[in-house]
Order: C-alpha cells, then sequence, then structure tokens
C-alpha cells in the first residue's frame, strides 16, 4: 500500500445486539456491552466491500452511555418451525466513532488487476457519504444502522474521562479461509479495554486465544463473470453524478 488508506465515521442507530456467534443458533442473546472488531467490519463492509481487500478496524470510540434494554421476541424453533420465547438483551441509543483502513488480500493473487487503491479509497468514501452501499446492521438484521463520516476525536463522549474500563473475555473475531489461507474458519478471542471511551483493537494475528472452528474453501471470484472490477464500477460512480 501506498498510502494509509484510512477511513472514519460515525455509526449511530437505535438498538444494537453485539452477541456471541455461539448464542446466534437460539436461545436468550445478551449484548456485549461494546461492538467486537467482527461487527465493526462487517459495518465497513456493508459501506463497501470487494474481495480484494480486507477491512482493518482500528479503533472505535463509545460516545453514548451504554444502556441495555431487554425485550420478548418469539424467535422460530429450528427442530419443529413452532415460535419460541426468548429474551434479548439489546443496547439502546448506541452511538460510535470508528477509525479504519483496509489492506490488500495477498491470499487471492488472481485478484491482483483489480488493486488500484486510489479507485477503491475513492469508492469507499463516496459510499460512505452516502450512508453505506448495502444495509447498515448493528449486530443483527433487526438493529438497522447509519453511517456517515466524521473527524475521529471530534464532539464529547460519554467516556471521555473515565477511567480505564476492561470487559473481560471477548469474541475478537472470525477468521475466514480466504483471508489467512489456512483452509478453516478460526474464532478469536481477546481482552478490550477502553481508554478514556476509546477502545483500540489489536490485528488478528495478535489475539492471545484463536479456536479453530472448521474447515472451509474460499469462494473463488473471476473479473468479469461474478466479480465488477473498480475500474467499471468507478465509471459507473463517476457517471452517475455521485463522485
Amino acid at each position: 500500500m501506498q498510502y494509509s488508506n484510512t477511513i472514519t465515521l460515525h455509526v449511530w442507530g437505535r438498538y444494537a445486539l453485539f452477541s456471541d456467534p455461539i448464542t446466534r443458533v437460539g436461545g436468550e442473546k445478551f449484548s456485549y456491552p461494546v461492538p467486537t472488531y467482527q461487527a465493526v467490519k462487517g459495518i465497513l463492509e456493508s459501506v463497501y466491500w470487494k474481495p480484494t481487500f480486507i477491512w482493518v478496524p482500528d479503533a472505535v470510540r463509545i460516545m453514548n452511555p451504554i444502556e441495555t434494554e431487554s425485550k420478548g421476541i418469539r424467535p422460530i424453533r429450528y427442530n419443529d418451525g413452532s415460535n419460541d420465547l426468548s429474551i434479548y438483551s439489546y443496547l439502546v441509543n448506541v452511538s460510535y466513532q470508528v477509525q479504519a483502513h483496509f489492506e490488500w488480500n495477498l491470499h487471492r493473487p488472481a485478484l491482483a488487476a483489480d488493486r488500484n487503491e486510489n479507485k477503491h479509497y475513492f469508492i469507499a468514501k463516496r459510499m460512505l457519504e452516502r450512508g453505506g452501499r448495502r444495509d447498515i446492521f448493528l449486530g443483527a438484521r433487526e438493529c438497522q444502522g447509519y453511517v456517515e463520516p466524521c473527524q475521529f476525536h471530534k464532539g464529547s463522549g460519554a467516556y471521555d474521562n473515565a477511567p480505564a474500563m476492561s470487559f473481560g473475555l471477548m469474541v475478537h473475531g472470525i477468521t475466514y479461509a480466504d483471508e489467512d489461507g489456512s483452509g478453516r474458519m478460526t474464532e478469536r478471542l481477546w481482552q478490550p479495554v477502553m481508554e478514556r471511551g476509546v477502545i483500540r483493537f489489536i490485528r488478528p494475528e495478535e489475539c492471545p486465544i484463536q479456536r479453530p472452528i472448521r474447515k472451509q474453501r474460499a469462494k473463488k471470484f473471476t473479473p468479469g463473470q461474478n466479480l465488477q472490477s473498480c475500474d467499471t464500477l468507478y465509471q459507473e460512480v463517476t457517471q452517475d453524478g455521485l463522485a
């Protein structure tokens, strides 16, 4: 990479559910008090994503007080299709500032011709200004989120003067087969610490606990077939008056 390719965005919504992936198969769900690395990465991918690169969240700033609200939900049972009754605990009135950058996915050499960082960065910034290329979800589909450009550290946050706060062992994220060339999915765990309202993420390879989940085959992308090149997308963005 020739440049840092850093973007900063304001993320907010009425509800958020950043739960452990293990609890997503059913039953009660309780949100982590802060967004995970994987949740932030998912938001960035909704703004703009190509298999050519990987988003790397650097930091998240917690703007609003951490508050929760419990709701009775009637999810569908997996075994018979009937409704069940569960209690979901959501974060409410969330607001975050996110700082992130993208790096080339070197485990996809077939996409080397698509590595135009200037055009990818241009498209990412334009998609952010327009609220994202896809719908934004804050950990779960029922938690609609919104994004806009911002300046990191601008404005006052609820924990700007708070002492360091540890959140214990949490899921950092999931490493997929095409991201490290291992041919498997791996869950990562770490212990985040918030200092003056800011959590600085460690890189995936730096996580102290990594647990293999299962073998996985990376999906193949072929430019011109199931992948639109950044050159073509760049032309569409500029021609449609989005520049």
